[in-house]
């Protein structure tokens, strides 16, 4: 996901991500019965959201549009 995208394509893109992973977390949650999994899910379902929320802010503070680079790698 590379590009130049207007104020409100470039949150909807990243908000549609961020639904991705928490659904990943919320899933994973599901499944599980280790309390400690639960936790550092629940915890990592709070750092994704509060990230977004400053991302939401710095965009929404700066120009008409938003450069969004996004890398994906395998080892």
């Amino acid at each position: 996901m590379n590009g130049t995208f207007n104020q409100a394509d470039g949150l909807d893109l990243l908000s549609k991500f961020l639904e991705v992973k928490i659904n990943f977390h919320e899933n994973k949650i599901k499944e599980s019965h280790q309390e400690e999994d639960i936790k550092m899910r629940e915890n990592r379902i709070k750092q994704l959201q509060s990230e977004f929320n400053e991302v939401r802010e710095t965009i929404l503070k700066g120009g008409p549009q938003v450069d969004i680079h996004a890398k994906v790698s395998l080892e």
